[in-house]
């Protein structure tokens, strides 16, 4: 039963999408502008770089609380900090109350490696700033920070159920990127180095 508590409790949290809910607040669905996608990257295109890094910070808050305050409420689950934060990131990719569309992930690892470890997080944050910044692609960092952090994981704790946890998360952020990949493969894909380009490029995005 507290294995169900601890999940259902990360997985509530992770519901919680402020790309959403600024979007309804300014009068539209974020899901129906830009990428599609209800994340910190589309809002920044959509709704500008104030919203997006909101976005962003408030997701990777909510994982890292979802996994803090597991550890806090249930201290006899021994993954219970990876259990909750997964569950979050699956809250957040497939919210309920969003009819299971939301968004794709990344920010809420990055809440769920900040709480395991934050020397790792600040180090895989680095490093996948700088893939991010030579490909001139965002899409890449969520699946590769899933499948890099499974495995460092899984080196540091030799924990087989957490493992095992992060490479299904891995596996479903990865098919959340599909489309991403295509749209590279297509030319179609928003570059990051649209931050700094002029507004015709974001409103030829918005229009795709």
């Amino acid at each position: 039963m507290q294995i169900v508590l601890c999940s259902l409790m990360g997985y509530l949290i992770g519901n919680i999408n402020p790309a959403y809910i600024l979007s309804k607040l300014k009068g539209f669905d974020i899901r129906e502008r830009g990428s599609g996608n209800a994340g910190a990257s589309n809002v920044t295109m959509v709704m500008g770089k104030k919203a997006g890094a909101f976005t962003a910070v408030f997701d990777i808050f909510k994982a890292f609380a979802a996994s803090f305050i597991a550890v806090e409420l249930f201290p006899q689950i021994k993954c219970a900090k990876i259990m909750s934060g997964v569950s979050c990131i699956i809250g957040h990719i497939f919210p309920f109350l969003m009819k299971f569309h939301g968004g794709k992930g990344l920010a809420c690892l990055g809440g769920v490696i900040l709480s395991f470890n934050p020397t790792i997080f600040c180090t895989l944050l680095f490093m996948e700033l700088i893939f991010a910044l030579v490909i001139d692609y965002i899409c890449i960092v969520a699946p590769s920070g899933a499948v890099l952090f499974t495995f460092v994981y899984a080196l540091l704790t030799g924990d087989p159920t957490g493992t095992l946890m992060l490479a299904v998360v891995s596996v479903i952020i990865l098919f959340k990127h599909i489309e991403n990949f295509e749209r590279i493969h297509n030319g179609t894909e928003a570059h990051i180095s649209f931050l700094w380009r002029k507004n015709d490029e974001l409103d030829r995005l918005n229009k795709r």
